[in-house]
């Protein structure tokens, strides 16, 4: 799983980073993407940034990816407790 913050001054340039993050995961904020998928479709991800999105990024901008596995603890409070895949409501 990858965790995708970023934080970019250009409209143009956010908004179809936005939405590319958008085809393979889901926002967990304005500006962090959560992406589950194979490691092939993390690598392409990753590449498809540093080849497409780069180049157009200016120096104030900036794009953090946090890679975590399974052993990672993830604890979540307020809205984003609702928000877990194990949750069942009947």
């Amino acid at each position: 799983m990858l965790i995708v913050t970023y934080d970019i001054s250009d409209d143009k340039v956010r908004t179809k980073f936005s939405k590319f993050l958008s085809k393979f995961g889901y926002r967990l904020q304005y500006s962090v993407f959560e992406i589950k998928n194979s490691r092939r479709i993390l690598n392409v991800i990753e590449a498809e940034i540093q080849s497409g999105f780069e180049k157009r990024f200016s120096q104030s901008d900036s794009v953090i990816i946090f890679n975590l596995s399974k052993q990672c603890k993830v604890t979540k409070y307020g809205y984003a407790a609702n928000d877990d895949e194990d949750l069942l409501v009947l």
